[in-house]
């Protein structure tokens, strides 16, 4: 039970550690690629997966907002028993 549980914890700790990573720094990348003047917002200029993630939460708040206003008339009716 000891083993499992050190075995467990070790597997926690890793992932978390800066010693095991050597990521590349990007963030001139980055810069470069937000700092570009191609007259686009700065919430597309990700590229595709931006533009999919935008389209997705504009048609989840258009959804979202006609069946609010779809309950509050149904609610704003007298009902037939």
């Amino acid at each position: 039970m000891r083993g499992l549980l050190i075995s467990c914890s070790r597997t926690l700790i890793r992932p978390f550690s800066s010693s095991t990573r050597n990521l590349a720094n990007r963030v001139a990348e980055k810069q470069k690629l937000f700092q570009e003047n191609n007259d686009l917002p700065v919430h597309l200029k990700g590229g595709s997966q931006d533009n999919l993630l935008y389209r997705l939460t504009m048609a989840i708040c258009l959804g979202g907002t006609s069946y609010s206003l779809f309950c509050l008339g149904w609610a704003s009716f007298p009902h037939k028993k």
